[in-house]
Parts: C-alpha cells; sequence; structure tokens
C-alpha cells in the first residue's frame, strides 16, 4: 500500500545539476516542490562528488565557466564563499611525452622525433597531393588534412575510445566544425620560421580562439554546489524523497493533476500529486513509465547511451603530472582520460604524501569493462599505469571504483527522429511535462546549459505559459571555453555551451 500521499505545485524527477536547479528558482518563487531521486544518498548526478576514505572525485571534471550572467550568478549565489580559482592545464599523453590541447601542430612533429616527423610529413604531403575525393566520414577528413600517420596518432584511438563506434563510421561535418582552424602546413612554415628568428609570434597550429587560462572551482568539488541547492530547496518547506525511483507517471483527467509514484529499494511506494512535472530522468525511462504507454514508446527505447566509470588510485608519490587531466592516446590501453585530482583543488586530497588520480573508462553498461568486478578494475588501472610509464604499481595504495551510468547520450542513426516523436506526443499530449537537462532532452551538453533549460522552464511554469522554447536553447551553437565568464547576458548566452557530437554517416544519408 502507498504509505503517503501529498499534493504539490510540481514534481521534479532526478536532482542533478537540471532539476536541483529548478527546484531552487520555483521554491524562490513560492512554489511547491518535491524532487524524486534514486540514488539513496547523493544528489548531483553526473556533477556530484563522490567521497572515499577521506579522498574525493569529480565525476568528469568540471570547470566551472560560463559565458552566461545568469547562471555565473546562480552559481554566486548558492557557493558565495567557496569558490576557488585554479590554473586549466590539459595535455595529450603519447608514447611517453606530452603534447598541447588543442594540438600545436610543429610541436607535436618536433616531439614526434625527426624519423616519425618525417614519415608524418610524408603521409602528410601524399594525401594533399592524392586526396580522397568522396569525404564521407571522419576518417576520411581528418587523413586529407593531416595525412594518415598523424589521424593514427592523434585523433584516432582517444576518439573511439570515447565514442564506442569506429572513426570510418563518423560523419565528416563533426570533424569539420570540431578541428577547426588548425592547419598542419601554416603550424610547420610558422614554427620553421620562428626556429629561424623570422617569426616572433607565438606558434600553436591555431588560427584564432585562446582557450581560458583559469576557471573557478568549488574547494570540495562540484559537489559542493548541488549539495548547497539541495540545502536551500529544504529551506524552502520543499522535500527531496532520495533513493526512489520512478514507477509509473500518470494524468489524472478527471482531478486535473499528474499521480507521480515512486519505489524504495524494498518495494515500498509513495505517491505524489502534482499540476506540474520536470524530467530530467532519460527520456527512454521516462517514456517506458508514461500511463498510458505512448505510441512513440518503440522509438524512445532506441535511445542509446554511452555510459563511463572512474577508477580512483591512491598512490605514495607526487603528482604524476600537474595537469587537470590528460588524454591518453595510445592503443596498449583501454584508459581513455587521467584526471589528477589534486590539481582540481588541494582539498580533495587529504595526504600531502599520497597523490591520487582518476583512469576515466568509457563503455556501455553490461560490457566487460562495466560488469568487471571493483577489484579487477583496479588492478587493471595499476597495470595500465605502468603501460603508460606513469606509475609503479607498487606504489599504489588503495583505489576505489565509481560507475556513472547513461553518461553520454549517444547521437546514432535517428535519434534526433526518435527524440522528436517522443518530445511532439508527449508534450502535446500532456502541456504541463516539461523535459530538461542533459538526459531530459537527450542532448549532451554542458552543466550550465542544463541549468539554463531548468531556469527557462521554472520560468514557464510562473508565467503559466510556455514563453521560453527551452528546446531551442543551444541549438546549432558551439562549445569553446574562451572568452570571459559571464560577458553575457541572458538566455541568449545559453546557445554558446553546447559541445559538438559525432553523429554517424547514416545520419547524413537520412538527412
Amino acid at each position: 500500500m502507498p504509505r503517503a500521499t501529498n499534493h504539490v505545485d510540481v514534481a521534479i524527477i532526478g536532482a542533478g545539476p537540471a532539476g536541483l536547479t529548478a527546484g531552487y528558482m520555483l521554491g524562490k518563487e513560492g512554489f511547491t516542490v518535491t524532487l524524486i531521486e534514486k540514488d539513496p544518498h547523493q544528489v548531483g548526478g553526473i556533477s556530484r562528488t563522490v567521497e572515499h576514505q577521506g579522498f574525493r572525485f569529480d565525476i568528469g571534471g568540471h570547470r566551472f565557466f560560463s559565458k552566461s550572467r545568469e547562471v555565473v550568478d546562480l552559481w554566486n549565489e548558492l557557493l558565495p564563499d567557496d569558490f576557488i580559482e585554479r590554473p586549466r592545464m590539459s595535455r595529450i599523453f603519447y608514447r611517453g611525452k606530452y603534447y598541447s590541447y588543442p594540438l600545436r601542430a610543429f610541436e607535436a612533429l618536433r616531439n614526434l622525433g625527426l624519423w616519425q616527423s618525417t614519415l608524418c610529413m610524408a603521409s602528410f604531403f601524399r594525401w594533399k597531393l592524392f586526396p580522397k575525393r568522396e569525404v564521407k566520414s571522419f576518417q576520411d577528413w581528418v587523413v586529407n588534412q593531416f595525412g594518415a600517420r598523424l589521424f593514427g596518432i592523434f585523433f584516432k584511438t582517444y576518439t573511439e575510445k570515447v565514442w564506442g563506434m569506429p572513426c570510418d563510421a563518423m560523419s565528416a561535418d563533426w570533424a569539420a566544425q570540431r578541428i577547426k582552424g588548425l592547419s598542419l602546413g601554416k603550424a610547420v612554415l610558422d614554427g620553421l620560421k620562428r626556429s629561424l628568428g623570422l617569426n616572433r609570434r607565438p606558434n600553436d597550429g591555431m588560427e584564432t580562439k585562446t582557450l581560458l587560462e583559469s576557471f573557478r572551482y568549488p574547494r570540495k568539488g562540484p559537489g559542493m554546489m548541488w549539495d548547497a541547492a539541495r540545502d536551500r530547496i529544504l529551506e524552502h518547506g520543499n522535500s527531496i524523497l532520495m533513493g526512489q525511483k520512478l514507477h509509473q507517471l500518470a494524468w489524472d483527467e478527471a482531478g486535473g493533476f499528474w499521480r507521480v509514484s515512486a519505489t524504495d529499494a524494498e518495494g515500498r511506494q509513495t505517491i505524489i500529486r502534482a499540476d506540474h512535472v520536470i524530467s530530467s530522468a532519460p527520456m527512454r525511462e521516462l517514456a517506458a513509465r508514461v500511463h498510458p504507454m505512448p505510441a512513440s514508446m518503440p522509438r524512445a527505447m532506441k535511445l542509446n547511451y554511452r555510459d563511463f566509470l572512474t577508477v580512483a588510485l591512491m598512490i605514495r608519490s607526487e603528482d604524476l603530472f600537474p595537469d587537470n587531466w590528460i588524454y591518453i592516446h595510445d592503443d596498449r590501453v583501454q584508459v581513455g582520460r587521467i584526471q589528477n585530482f589534486r590539481s582540481w583543488s588541494p582539498e580533495m586530497v587529504p595526504d600531502e604524501s599520497l597523490a591520487c588520480v582518476g583512469l576515466e573508462y568509457f563503455c556501455f553498461e553490461g560490457d566487460g569493462l562495466w560488469s568487471s568486478s571493483d577489484a579487477d578494475l583496479v588492478e587493471l588501472a595499476k597495470r595500465e599505469l605502468a603501460t603508460l610509464g606513469l606509475c609503479d604499481p607498487a606504489k599504489v595504495t588503495g583505489g576505489a571504483v565509481v560507475r556513472q551510468e547513461k553518461a553520454y547520450p549517444v547521437y546514432d542513426d535517428d535519434y534526433a527522429a526518435h527524440v522528436e516523436a517522443v518530445r511532439g506526443e508527449l508534450e502535446s499530449r500532456y502541456p504541463t511535462l516539461h523535459f530538461v537537462g542533459r538526459n531530459g532532452m537527450h542532448r549532451y551538453n554542458n552543466q550550465d546549459h542544463a541549468m539554463m533549460t531548468a531556469m527557462l522552464t521554472a520560468r514557464n511554469i510562473a508565467a503559466g505559459a510556455r514563453r521560453h522554447d527551452v528546446w531551442a536553447v543551444n541549438e546549432d551553437a558551439e562549445y569553446h571555453e574562451a572568452g570571459s565568464e559571464g560577458d553575457d547576458a541572458g538566455v541568449a548566452a545559453a546557445l554558446k555551451s553546447e559541445r559538438l557530437v559525432p553523429t554517424r554517416i547514416a545520419d547524413k544519408r537520412a538527412a
């Protein structure tokens, strides 16, 4: 039997950045709100901070930078005294050497050595003289631009680790957008001029765009932000149901309200009545729980996700590298990226005699990596650090594993049509059902974009009408960590926060 029944203005599914932002903003306006979160212990979703024996782990790394003044103001409102300024540093690690990220072509050739760089240049000129005429894939585009050898070293391995599909299946359009301004020929010419004293401009191989050199970060990790949002929501007199998984979402036609049921680990059920529902849950999961079952349900089930896990190792050593993280371009190992948690904040690592790094693995839920035991994953991480020459496994004093399901919505084949079908049916049938955030909208976006979708949704609810098109936020935009934080105001600033995502070649044919 249900153990509680109550009626609120808004029920929010998911207590990640989008859900918590919506709950906080609505609470400030006097709305009654209940959030439902399946994690029994933590809020924050992929932006949470996990603690293990005093060590703190950021899930994926979260730089607090936004061009939106509204988002920056909200961060400052929630954490007025806990931000620190941190240097930004991320490099590529390949065969024992570090390379700037974004790639500096002349530096890369210099680090590769005379023989390897000669082969790279020979490959470059071969493909410039005889390029592939019909460019369909990411691989085609990059090989034409840089040659097959540089493609194999600096583009193929890491890209395939992250996205779980071969480079020859990814659209060339993504490559053209993602690798703007990098010209190997110009970079080499500038580098030679510089070495002869004929060019004193810094050679970075890029036409434009300088990444920010520092960023703000909560001193104990991004989870501080979302714990603060949780506390403010509770101070407003609203509630967050932890350890509760959405069971069913049904519209009561006679009563004119939503009946939201959730269950805990013991199967006990809670029922909430709500005038509005905001969902940041994965669209596939939400559609499966709407009653009656939507006609678009088969399309929702075709939406896919890329999952992610971090193996954190404590090492009796100085920090292995000064970067926030390094990108691993090495096909001998499965790890894609390695974080140095102390470089994010000294307070993430409680013991000055220990280094703490997080090896990040991109996978699919249920595959070999995801299903491995924590002990086996720790051993794998130790072996891979040794293979890379970064650490003696004997110096590892402990480890922990953090899994993050549905970390990245996958843009495969007909995903856009599936999203539009689900959204079109549910929003037209239920005007009081709202989609927000990365998984709620099946969009690979940043934390600030997720917050902006929630802020606009809260405004729509307060106004009693959909005055703001949440789905237009960051449409056809680019993501660049450049410029000054908060230098734009209003909704339009959110248009600058979306990350570029590869699509399969089939997507382009279908279009």
